[in-house]
């Protein structure tokens, strides 16, 4: 239904990106916060502020807790791979039979728990390339116009709420492949992210690194294929190359998370990988190794590596 309300759980840079947007065009969006402090904090403030290239919005989009009794039938879902679990959790009671819930998360393997976790609802999963980050001020900046994949856990068709992502401007596109489109961005990312964390390096200086870029390429090429995915792993090293060239000035997401002292998504990328790999009985060893230095650097610098 078109007023249905879209109920924003994790008000990040992304989760607020789609939650200005969908507010703009005029569709009704809750945030949910984590708990009753936050949400005074939040109503004591203008809102959400999004800078799009020099103009900056504010959306005062009402608020509340995961202990509010509203019903939610439309959630989306914009936390860390590593919260998805509990954050659901925290609003599992208030979800309505066959409630649609879209999971924003990078990497593979809490969609999955999510989705588990949520038998009598209708789960989404999606994959993009939109980028936007939050400034120190809380401000959200939309850092470039990117594309949303999305698509059924479950095989079920397209959802009538594409026609609200569609009224907010929000590029997209439904696939009945969502997995190979989740696969190929996890890939990407498996063989870019941790060497510019353990290179110390942006995204364009992997060039310098080509062998261990190469290797890392082939491994996955033959975990995809070994796991049914094979058009994820179609000329997955030219595909690498081509967003290490595109991206050649940026810092990986991996790399500010760990500049920045923050957990990463490590377990739901490289580890992911890493355990796929292991049940299918593939050699990934400069995978592992990656992974490896990767969790060794993290211990490092007293971070999580789960």
């Amino acid at each position: 239904m078109a007023d249905t309300p879209w109920h924003v759980l994790g008000a990040g840079s992304v989760g607020t990106l789609w939650a200005c947007r969908l507010a703009r065009a005029g569709l009704p969006v809750r945030l949910l916060l984590r708990d009753a402090a936050r949400v005074n904090r939040y109503q004591q403030g203008p809102g959400l502020r999004l800078l799009e290239g020099t103009h900056e919005t504010t959306f005062a989009l009402p608020a509340q807790t995961a202990a509010t009794e509203e019903p939610i039938a439309r959630l989306l879902l914009a936390c860390k791979a590593y919260d998805a679990e509990t954050a659901v959790a925290s609003v599992r009671h208030r979800l309505v039979e066959r409630a649609q819930v879209l999971l924003l998360q990078n990497g593979l393997g809490s969609q999955q728990a999510v989705a588990a976790a949520l038998p009598r609802a209708e789960v989404f999963f999606a994959s993009t390339t939109e980028g936007a980050w939050q400034r120190d001020d809380g401000t959200v900046v939309f850092a470039g116009q990117g594309f949303t994949w999305l698509g059924s856990a479950d095989g079920a068709p397209a959802p009538s709420w594409l026609n609200d992502l569609a009224q907010a401007a929000i590029p997209h596109q439904w696939t009945p492949e969502i997995m190979t489109r989740l696969w190929r961005k996890l890939a990407i990312n498996c063989a870019i992210n941790p060497l510019t964390v353990l290179h110390q390096c942006r995204n364009g200086e992997l060039h310098d690194h080509s062998p261990q870029v190469t290797a890392l390429c082939e491994e996955l090429t033959a975990l995809l294929q070994a796991i049914g995915q094979p058009d994820a792993a179609h000329d997955l090293h030219a595909e690498v190359g081509k967003v290490i060239t595109a991206t050649a000035a940026n810092y990986s997401s991996m790399y500010q998370d760990v500049a920045a002292g923050r957990r990463t998504e490590i377990a739901y990328l490289i580890g992911h990988a890493c355990v796929q790999a292991q049940r299918a009985a593939v050699p990934v060893p400069t995978l592992e190794s990656l992974r490896q230095a990767l969790l060794q650097a993290l211990r490092d610098k007293g971070l999580p590596t789960n």
